[in-house]
């Protein structure tokens, strides 16, 4: 079975003349992508190893050993950088879960039908969402509260989700009570 890797960080365009690049991090530490070592490419033949990075607005500038100017910093853009699941630590709480656990699950609501599966675990600002994709039909986004999402089962593989009331269906109706929006 291969290793299981998790998506740490993307690096962005080259920055300056002298090799460094902007990565965008996913994590709840912006610099958390530098504590493991060596970030290796999806494809798996590369291996970078981060030698300085700094916080800069909502990106990480970067510089990686032997990267030494724009060329080979722009030869980098769009790559994604990955970890062994093994080298994250283990979680403490019950509530708490990286994203990468939660993509893929089926998601139910509360009387069991299906809704679709998860497909993004999105932050833009205001709390972590959850991205649903229907079967059919457009994806819609619940917030990743107890109230929203009141169980996570990982060895189930799903997530129960909770709608509002007031929360429009595909149909543009609003809620159960048939009210137009």
């Amino acid at each position: 079975m291969a290793e299981e890797r998790i998506l740490m960080a993307r690096i962005g365009a080259a920055h300056g003349i002298r090799g460094e690049v902007r990565v965008k991090p996913f994590g709840d530490d912006p610099l958390s992508f530098t504590d493991y070592g060596p970030l290796e490419t999806a494809d798996g033949k590369r291996r970078l190893t981060v030698s300085a990075a700094r916080v800069q607005k909502n990106m990480v500038i970067t510089r990686f050993e032997g990267i030494d100017d724009r060329n080979a910093a722009e030869a980098l853009n769009g790559l994604d950088l990955y970890i062994p699941r093994d080298a994250l630590p283990e979680l403490d709480e019950d509530d708490d879960f990286y994203h990468a656990d939660l993509l893929g699950l089926r998601a139910l609501s509360a009387d069991g039908e299906a809704l679709g599966k998860v497909v993004a675990v999105p932050d833009f600002g205001a709390g972590t969402l959850l991205e649903i994709r229907p079967d059919i039909g457009a994806s819609f986004f619940v917030p990743f509260t107890r109230d929203a999402v009141p169980e996570v089962d990982l060895a189930e593989g799903r997530v129960t989700i909770v709608r509002p009331p007031d929360y429009e269906d595909e149909d543009g109706d609003r809620g159960e009570d048939g009210e137009d929006a």
